[in-house]
């Protein structure tokens, strides 16, 4: 109850994060440019040796910029959405990026398999980064730290498989994680198939 209530003051939270957040950011880039053109002088040119500087900056701000969008996009759950075609491929691999903190803490190697521009039909194309980070997160806690989790990402004829192997092989728990997973595929009409080391998601394509 007390984890459900914290919970609903995710949405707001992040909301006033990213506008907190992306207020500065966004000064820092206004300001970057004015010292761009102020660097140039009567060359024309900045310093090739600021110039790097200044790319290295510009780079920082859209990372920062893009990963509070992701943070958002997976955690806040925003109510049902659309139906429609996701990006499985590049939601994974974004996801991932999401990700990347939790599984360099654990020492884990991740090793990619994602075929480019793979596409799974969905009821609720929002409920596809719930999919994700719960399977990640999932295999990230089964894992040895040191070893290596396999994402794969591949088309097979009319279906879309995601696919995540962590390695351990530690028979399966109950867990809110698993139940929650096998009720919201049940739902959406997805193949969900679970078991030790692999968890193996089935999506409908176009």
């Amino acid at each position: 109850m007390v984890g459900a209530a914290r919970y609903d003051a995710v949405p707001a939270l992040m909301d006033s994060l990213l506008h907190d957040v992306r207020n500065p950011l966004n000064a820092l880039a206004i300001h970057l440019e004015v010292l761009s053109e102020k660097l140039k002088g009567e060359s024309g040119q900045v310093p090739a040796t600021q110039e790097k500087n200044l790319k290295a900056m510009r780079e920082q701000i859209q990372r920062v910029d893009g990963l509070l969008k992701l943070f958002s996009d997976f955690i806040v759950f925003r109510g049902a959405g659309p139906s429609g075609d996701a990006p499985l491929s590049d939601a994974t691999g974004k996801a991932l990026d999401v990700l990347g903190h939790e599984s360099r803490r654990r020492r884990l190697q991740v090793q990619r398999a994602i075929e480019p521009d793979v596409q799974a039909r969905l009821e609720d194309t929002t409920e596809l980064g719930f999919f994700l980070v719960q399977v990640l997160m999932r295999a990230f806690n089964r894992a040895d730290p040191g070893g290596t989790v396999v994402v794969a990402v591949r088309a097979e004829g009319a279906r879309a498989v995601l696919e995540v192997q962590d390695g351990s092989p530690a028979p399966e728990q109950a867990s809110d994680t698993v139940a929650a997973l096998t009720l919201r595929a049940a739902q959406l009409g997805i193949e969900f198939d679970i078991r030790a080391g692999s968890c193996r998601l089935v999506f409908p394509r176009a």
